[in-house]
């Protein structure tokens, strides 16, 4: 229940704040003792050590099992999932040990020990105490260890971290058919935290930048012991002073105080709406920050201090587009699959290395013009989300929920948690509950709880739309796979004739007009169907797609050519679609050996892009000009144009921007020489969020050839052209050996 509370605004400029430390933070990552164990015991000795943050594969000496985790390949084979309970493995109990003192001037505070996240399902002692355990794998554990500290003395802690084939059936999500080995750990920070009796538990700045407003939402632990006997005292008078102030410089801007009650051993929660004037807004090109501090006063001694960084930006829905502060936003960008990386044989330790963080995350895909990405199929560690936060990413965040696994009352506590930890940070626009999968609890019960707690983002539930959901349908997630041959029996060239798919075709939403008519945001984060392992094979998924189109002794560059065309056709028939709210192509990181593959060559850790990553500079630019033909040179269904005949074909622009976009178009026809045969130049206008049609005529030359047709678009003072490309043949239909100009990106 509300606590029943007066606010009162307080100035900047008369605001008082004490000088007395809160909270006393005490980090617990580096280097732990670890061992495993069959059974449930802990071990007699330990022998390994490991890094905290860090999943089992990097406890030095390894594992015994590491082998079974991390297997690459010679071939791949063709397979369309994975069963875990067909696991090839001995699961194990994970005892992760460190000694740490605790200084006795701490003596009068409560000692709390966090977990941001730990997997599969946890149990703590202190020195020989059973504290608690947690099967939450993707949120942070907190429990209070102060009965069992010893203060001015080294404190043994033990965490026991359990394997995947023992979490419980209540536990939400988890399971994922395109994984084989689910590394247990513990994968994010772990820290001793000392307050005072009333602490913050939970704390959410939600901003409202078109009210000038944040609203803050503070839950507070009571440490107090409870009512024992009649007359006791239930509850404790407290103090919240909340401060709002710019990250960078430090000048405060705004805050309240707050008074209540918190009533003991328990949680008590406090609502304050505070206006700032004059707000800066967060933008993924000026990702401004501010700082949120609670300060918990007990008795008018201060308690606890608490801080997060937030951002004042309004996403919302407007039909079927989204709104970033009051503009229509469109969503460029891709996925990350972090809990499938985690069993890449090159996962090494970088998931926790920022520098190498960074590069994937922020300057690669800013580099292309992505402004957003989804984190899919399991959630990342929160240094993930403060760099996104700094340098202006939109995440669409995804629960690890594929499979069905989990008890109602379980996926409301670990997803309302979830919504209280990862709240504040500006980047996550969209809380993505379901991936391709129902559930009638989660879409239309869940859900519209979740809204009222946290009323600033967008809800995906996976496949429901608003046939299952009714109003509670925010927006839907298609995943237009073209050319998917894996669950087709017959053979492949009886399938595609069957089947023909003209690639390159623009106007071609046959079996995709849900996308056109839905009324609600369509985000495309899924497409292609022509994933690669790093070596330049096909993975298990798209076998039967390369031996098709290049047969079974293409090589490596052959295959990698292939794909960036073929993303960069899928690409821009989707872009072109203005219905369409967002695209986001699948995938950026993933298992290098999985069924699927990411847009990386050679040893991950130095993040080398593949050609369909420097393609899609052209693709994804917010301004463009794309080509409306169907592929020739790939599609094997579709004759060749006569010599000398006139080709007929629209071009498409496109702007994702509220100004408009002017500039020079250049078309070029090249033969396989690499000579330019035909050249015309023309000027482009396409009006704020438009797409604009251009009709096209060109005479073909009359030599059989295979030519490549490129439109260069120069917006505005641009010297670097947006370039899209299809391949051309002229020649006689009996023709059936063509050459091309191989162009690089």
């Amino acid at each position: 229940m509300k606590n029943i509370v007066t606010i009162i605004f307080c100035f900047c400029s008369l605001w008082l704040w004490a000088e007395e430390k809160g909270r006393t933070i005490i980090s617990l990552n580096g280097e732990w003792q670890f061992e495993q164990t069959k059974t449930a015991f802990p071990p007699a000795r330990y022998t390994r050590k490991i890094p905290v943050p860090g999943l089992v594969h990097l406890a030095i000496p390894r594992i015994e099992q590491y082998d079974k985790f991390f297997i690459r390949p010679s071939d791949t084979e063709l397979i369309e999932q994975f069963n875990f309970l067909n696991r090839d493995y001995t699961p194990m109990y994970s005892w992760y040990k460190r000694i740490v003192e605790i200084d006795n001037r701490l003596n009068d505070r409560q000692i709390y020990l966090t977990i941001k996240k730990s997997q599969y399902t946890t149990v703590v002692y202190v020195n020989g105490i059973l504290i608690g355990s947690s099967m939450e794998c993707y949120t942070p554990i907190d429990m209070n260890i102060t009965e069992a500290v010893r203060f001015g003395e080294e404190n043994e802690i033990i965490i026991q971290v359990g394997d995947r084939a023992w979490l419980p059936s209540q536990a939400a999500g988890s399971t994922d058919k395109e994984k084989v080995h689910y590394l247990p750990g513990i994968w994010d920070d772990v820290f001793l935290s000392a307050t005072g009796k009333i602490k913050v538990d939970k704390v959410l700045f939600l901003p409202s930048l078109a009210t000038h407003t944040v609203t803050v939402k503070t839950r507070l632990l009571s440490a107090y012991h409870p009512q024992m006997l009649y007359g006791e005292t239930m509850q404790d008078s407290c103090r919240i002073e909340i401060r709002i102030k710019e990250k960078v410089s430090g000048k405060t801007i705004s805050g309240q105080v707050i008074t209540g009650t918190a009533k003991r051993d328990n949680i008590s929660y406090f609502e304050a709406n505070i206006p700032i004037v004059a707000p800066k807004p967060w933008t993924p090109d000026s990702p401004f920050l501010y700082e949120g501090e609670v300060r918990i006063y007990d008795k008018d001694k201060l308690a606890d201090s608490y801080t997060v960084g937030f951002g004042m930006r309004d996403f919302s829905r407007r039909g079927k587009f989204f709104t970033l502060n009051g503009d229509k936003f469109y969503l460029r960008g891709s996925n990350i699959t972090l809990q499938r990386f985690f069993e890449d044989p090159d996962c090494s330790n970088l998931v926790w290395d920022r520098e190498w963080v960074k590069k994937l995350l922020i300057d690669l895909p800013k580099s292309i013009d992505w402004n957003a990405m989804r984190i899919c199929v399991g959630i990342v560690p929160d240094f993930w989300y403060d760099l996104s936060d700094e340098y202006g990413i939109v995440l669409q965040n995804e629960w690890f929920y594929w499979q069905n696994h989990g008890w109602d009352d379980q996926v409301r506590k670990e997803y309302t948690n979830w919504v209280w930890s990862d709240g504040n940070h500006p980047s996550i626009v969209i809380w993505d509950a379901i991936n391709e999968n129902r559930d009638a609890f989660i879409g239309n019960t869940l859900i519209p709880e979740l809204k009222v707690l946290d009323p600033t983002r967008i809800w995906d539930a996976g496949y429901m739309t608003s046939e299952h959901m009714g109003g509670n349908d925010e927006m839907d997630e298609p995943h237009p796979y073209r050319a998917l041959t894996l669950m087709h029996s017959e053979a492949l060239n009886d399938y595609f004739e069957k089947n023909p798919y003209n690639l390159g075709d623009l106007d071609n939403w046959e079996g995709f007009r849900n996308v056109q008519d839905a009324g609600v945001p369509q985000l495309v984060n899924e497409y292609g169907w022509i994933w690669l392992w790093r070596n330049g094979k096909p993975s298990k998924l798209t076998v039967n797609n390369y031996n098709y189109y290049l047969g079974e002794k293409a090589t490596p560059a052959q295959r990698r050519d292939l794909q960036a065309y073929w993303l960069q056709l899928e690409t821009e028939w989707l872009r072109s679609e203005r219905s369409v709210a967002g695209v986001l192509a699948f995938c950026h990181l993933t298992n290098n050996y999985g069924f699927t593959g990411d847009w990386f060559i050679n040893d991950i850790k130095n993040l080398e892009v593949s050609p369909s990553f420097q393609w899609f500079k052209h693709c994804f630019a917010p301004q463009a000009v794309f080509v409306n033909l169907p592929d020739q040179r790939y599609s094997k269904h579709l004759p060749p144009y006569k010599p000398k005949s006139n080709l007929v074909f629209n071009l498409i622009g496109i702007n994702d921007f509220k100004t408009l976009s002017s500039g020079k178009l250049r078309l070029k026809l090249i033969n396989s020489k690499g000579d330019i045969v035909v050249k015309q130049d023309m000027d482009m206008e396409i009006i704020p969020y438009a797409k604009k049609i251009l009709p096209c005529l060109m005479e073909l030359p009359g030599e059989k050839d295979g030519y490549l047709l490129i439109a260069e678009y120069y917006p505005g003072e641009s010297t670097s052209p947006v370039i899209s490309r299809r391949y051309l043949k002229i020649g006689d239909d009996k023709d059936t050996h063509y050459n091309f100009y191989e162009m690089k990106p």
